[in-house]
């Protein structure tokens, strides 16, 4: 389970604020990747809340969206994507870097020190710290992890309004078989990363 262990060795205090930052969104055929940048303060976060903390994806999304709301009203944090424009453009690792800069960016109190899921510095302006499998392992990216997720399927179902063929708001632009399918019947959208497969070789644009 998360806890505050890289918090604490990155320095962690009230003059030296830490934050976690992930992203959600590498896999998908379609639709933004997002990242979210999160700030915790140990003294405002309850103990229940705490205990329920984890890697977004080992919660249902119903847990999910009740830790992000209340996360929501205790935490400093910022979201932030890339397209799948720029996704096309500067590739899936490039763009996931780029909305974490800006999460990072966006956030209202400039941290000291970032803690990082993943093994790769996404070149932030601040002392950086990689952690792998950082979102079961650190509160502040376990935390990020979810209120991006939560961003992120809400995104996703919002486009699945407007592009109703592909089940978005069910497989969240992951390729199912269902999603790949309706890319195969139905062509693609602007919404579809053009640099992916199967999308790339089902290039008909529609609505």
């Amino acid at each position: 389970m998360p806890d505050w262990s890289f918090e604490l060795a990155a320095g962690f205090s009230p003059n030296r604020l830490v934050c976690g930052v992930d992203e959600v969104g590498r896999g998908p055929l379609a639709g933004p990747v997002i990242a979210c940048a999160v700030i915790l303060d140990p003294a405002r976060l309850p103990k229940s809340l705490e205990r329920r903390l984890d890697d977004s994806k080992k919660l249902r999304a119903s847990v999910r969206a009740e830790i992000a709301a209340e996360l929501q009203e205790i935490a400093i944090f910022a979201l932030a994507g890339a397209s799948p424009a720029e996704i096309d453009s500067i590739n899936i690792l490039r763009a996931s870097h780029l909305a974490m800069r800006r999460a990072v960016a966006a956030l209202a109190q400039k941290p000291d020190h970032a803690l990082v899921d993943g093994n790769l510095a996404p070149g932030l302006d601040c002392a950086t710290t990689c952690v792998v499998k950082g979102d079961a392992r650190s509160l502040s990216i376990a935390a990020a992890s979810i209120l991006a997720k939560v961003e992120r399927d809400k995104i996703m179902s919002q486009l699945a309004s407007v592009h109703t063929v592909y089940g978005w708001e069910r497989n969240a632009g992951y390729p199912t078989a269902e999603h790949v399918a309706a890319i195969k019947a139905h062509g693609i959208t602007p919404q579809h990363r053009r640099s992916f497969r199967p999308v790339s070789e089902n290039i008909t644009i529609t609505n």
